[in-house]
């Protein structure tokens, strides 16, 4: 079973990630600069290596401030992200999936944890 750590930037909400004109719905420029960031990370660190098996996944946030925040909101500019990324070939592939809240950080973060885990299906 192989085992990944990466350490992300705070992504952005989902209100500002997300962009709705006309009845269609993009990526904001703020989702699109996140994107770019995490493909950079995700090629510097050579795991852009499109994993097929069945994933576990636990992210822990460290917020970049101590305002309230829903741990709910986080995971899909992150998963989206690294399927933009090839790191996996799609988020469908979580099987297992924990966020928790970590410590406040400048700028804000996500230590990530993921590891293939053999089909349960």
């Amino acid at each position: 079973m192989n085992e990944y750590h990466l350490k992300l930037p705070w992504p952005p909400s989902n209100n500002t990630y997300w962009r709705h004109c006309r009845g269609r719905h993009y990526i904001s420029p703020k989702g699109t600069n996140y994107r770019k960031q995490v493909t950079d990370y995700i090629e510097q660190q050579n795991l852009d290596i499109k994993i097929t098996s069945r994933i576990k996944i636990v992210i822990t946030a460290n917020p970049p401030d101590k305002r309230k925040r829903d741990l709910d909101n986080l995971p899909k500019a992150v998963f989206d992200s690294l399927t933009r990324a090839n790191f996996w070939d799609d988020d469908e592939q979580i099987d297992d999936f924990r966020i928790k809240r970590g410590e406040k950080v400048k700028g804000g973060s996500l230590d990530i944890t993921i590891w293939e885990i053999e089909d349960v299906h």
